[in-house]
């Protein structure tokens, strides 16, 4: 399920982060699905169960899984607007870096034709 690169500079919870976003956003992961257990996810994934826990912790933080006691871990019913923040973030990283290309003298039509 959760892709892992182990030769990543990325930290490995951070990249348990990623993924299970990722799947949300494609649909792959659906609201008031449940995932693994930590034990279990982490067994899987070959990884200490620490790690796991602060993936999840971080992603509850986020509002993108709830933990309800004795019952499990679930995808929130409505994952869509920490999906929308995501990308909201990731567009304003990439205006940042094309005000950056521009500062080195690229034009807007420059900048495009290179990421075509």
């Amino acid at each position: 399920m959760i892709n892992l690169d182990y030769q990543s500079r990325i930290p490995i919870y951070e990249q348990i982060i990623s993924e299970i976003e990722r799947y949300v956003a494609l649909g792959i992961l659906k609201p008031k699905e449940q995932l693994m257990s930590i034990r279990e996810m982490a067994t899987t994934l070959g990884i200490n169960p620490n790690t796991v826990k602060k993936a999840y912790s971080e992603l509850e933080n986020k509002g993108v899984i709830i933990t309800i006691s004795t019952k499990g871990t679930f995808i929130t019913e409505n994952p869509n607007k920490v999906v929308d923040s995501k990308v909201d973030k990731l567009i304003e990283e990439m205006k940042n870096k094309i005000k950056e290309l521009e500062k080195l003298g690229l034009t807007k039509e420059q900048i495009l034709e290179k990421l075509k």
